[in-house]
């Protein structure tokens, strides 16, 4: 992963749309069941919708039946971080983008085989990328 991306709020409201902006910049999260990518089959990479970086594949895209994109695991470990969060009296794992701070969604540990892990990711923090 290239050198972090740093813009002022007013940069990314500029270039985002209001969803964007808030579901990135500002930890939101988009209704189930709404999103572009909740049930898209499409082949293709899922970059992050403020500066670009590849996240996921489409190859490691689930149906999780939760309304959201999710995903067994990230195109490289680095190009996700994970932080504590806290928020709305729950105790779960967000996951961020490594080159933007993009707040993505969150990673759970219910997903199948073989990482077991359910990257439950907000379509409005995405990209595709078709092949």
């Amino acid at each position: 992963m290239t050198d972090k991306i740093r813009k002022s709020e007013e940069e990314w409201r500029r270039e985002l749309t209001p969803e964007q902006y808030r579901i990135t910049r500002q930890k939101g999260t988009e209704r189930a069941f709404t999103g572009e990518y909740h049930d898209s089959k499409q082949p293709g990479t899922y970059k992050c919708v403020c500066c670009g970086a590849p996240l996921f594949d489409s190859d490691a895209k689930f149906e999780s039946g939760t309304g959201w994109p999710s995903f067994t695991k990230p195109v490289a470990d680095e190009n996700v971080q994970t932080e504590s969060d806290t928020s709305l009296f729950m105790r779960r794992t967000e996951v961020l983008c490594a080159r933007c701070d993009a707040h993505l969604g969150h990673v759970f540990d219910d997903g199948p085989g073989p990482t077991h892990k359910r990257f439950c990711i907000n379509s409005a923090s995405l990209k595709r990328e078709d092949r």
